[in-house]
């Protein structure tokens, strides 16, 4: 397991779907390789008063019609050294909105320093907007796991194990009997701001199985386009496991145990596997059980909790 934070550059960012659309490079190409490294954009009008303060270069730079028309209130003197004090701090990226033109001295020095400069159609908070929920999607903390994905009843659940335990055989009796494959052998999680952990395929591999003694398989070519899902939130986790090494577990499924991803706690499962086990079938049952718990409904408790009343009754009676 590796977790990493991919740096976003100017041209990954402006090549999302939700921006690619409605934004325009007006100066600084040269500079379209720079890293954003925050997911909070900034409108800092007080930057271009000589007020410097605070400005972090790593945040996308906002500038609106107030700040524009400031710029022009400006003598052309006082207006140069603002605005160079301005791309002296190297912004990854600074944002026109409202499809104005840019001041020309933003022009100038964004093109003098390579500093990406963009002119976007929609007003300030519209483009905010949109920055935030691009920049929430690329720079949501992401790690790759040695595991399969599969959709059980809607469910994501992640499959993990030691290799050769047969996490690949069990998703694919799963696909036969009408779930959805996800990703095999390396899932590549993200954890968005609103919460949970999504898995997706590694894009190389997306689509295609490794099966031991048949090799390759495109699952979607031999299932058709309902057999795969190119992403899932995953809400459990089954760890696979040798027969002996599951001697110690708790028989009964009365405790809860939870796996961490991206430090978000999932529901787990220690399911031992041997020979002529239906594990399709077991993962199934594991997937709906899971949703009955959610649902208030806790097997393994209620049955206990019944016992536990009968035997106070019949104490009750012997009294």
């Amino acid at each position: 397991m590796s977790a990493s934070l991919v740096p976003v550059t100017v041209s990954t960012l402006l090549g999302h779907p939700g921006l690619v659309a409605s934004s325009v490079v007006r100066a600084g190409a040269a500079g379209l390789g720079r890293t954003v490294a925050h997911a909070r954009v900034q409108k800092s009008g007080l930057v271009f008063a000589g007020h410097l303060a605070g400005m972090d270069p790593a945040r996308v730079q906002i500038v609106g019609e107030t700040e524009q028309s400031y710029l022009r209130t400006l003598d052309i003197a006082t207006c140069r050294a603002h605005v160079a004090g301005f791309f002296a701090l190297a912004p990854a990226l600074t944002v026109v909105t409202r499809g104005a033109v840019p001041h020309a001295e933003l022009f100038d020095h964004a093109e003098r320093t390579g500093s990406p400069l963009v002119v976007v159609a929609g007003r300030s908070s519209d483009a905010i907007q949109a920055l935030h929920a691009a920049l929430d999607e690329l720079l949501a903390p992401r790690e790759t796991v040695h595991g399969n994905l599969v959709e059980i009843h809607g469910m994501g659940t992640l499959l993990l194990g030691p290799s050769g335990i047969g996490k690949s055989e069990c998703a694919l009796f799963l696909v036969e009997r009408g779930h959805r494959l996800v990703a095999d052998d390396r899932v590549c999680l993200t954890r968005p701001p609103r919460g949970g952990v999504h898995g997706s395929p590694e894009p190389r591999l997306q689509h295609h199985m490794e099966i031991r003694g048949l090799g390759i398989l495109d699952i979607r070519d031999l299932y058709g386009a309902t057999a795969v899902r190119d992403a899932v939130a995953i809400e459990l986790v089954v760890e696979l496991c040798a027969w002996e090494d599951a001697a110690t577990d708790d028989r009964l499924g009365i405790d809860d145990h939870t796996y961490a991803l991206l430090g978000v706690p999932v529901p787990l499962l220690r399911i031992p596997v041997r020979p002529g086990r239906e594990m399709a079938t077991l993962l199934e049952v594991a997937a709906r059980n899971e949703q009955l718990k959610r649902g208030g409904r806790h097997a393994g408790r209620d049955f206990i909790a019944r016992l536990t009343q009968a035997r106070s009754e019949a104490q009750g009676e012997g009294d």
